[in-house]
């Protein structure tokens, strides 16, 4: 097997990272977005999770381009999405570093596991 599962990973992690800052870069924007999605849907919790669609569409673009790879994208995306609803919904508690530990090797386990199929 190649590593290939390591480079979607490493991507994944930087697209991850690019996301913080354009979050950051553009709070203000985002604040506006998330209000105007929260009167849409008259609930925080739905609204929370149109932002992590958002997000896994954001991971989709990034990976699709990157690796040329429509079946990368949606996978990468997928996966980024099921770890960040199940650590957020549960409310796990983890430093910066834990976050990106956990996301990395669980995105890492499951590209192995489909690219060895």
């Amino acid at each position: 097997m190649s590593i290939l599962w390591f480079y979607i990973a490493v991507v994944l992690a930087c697209s991850d990272i690019l996301h913080g800052i354009l979050w950051h870069t553009f709070s203000d924007f985002y604040i506006i977005f998330g209000e105007m999605i929260y009167h849409m849907v008259n609930s925080a919790f739905v609204a929370w999770i149109v932002h992590e669609v958002l997000e896994a569409i954001f991971h989709f673009i990034v990976l699709a381009l990157v690796f040329q790879s429509f079946t990368i994208g949606v996978l990468a995306g997928s996966i980024h999405l099921i770890i960040d609803l199940t650590h957020n919904f549960y409310e796990w508690k983890m430093t910066p570093l834990q976050h990106r530990c956990l996301h990395f090797t669980v995105e890492s386990i499951f590209f192995m596991i489909i690219l060895a199929l």
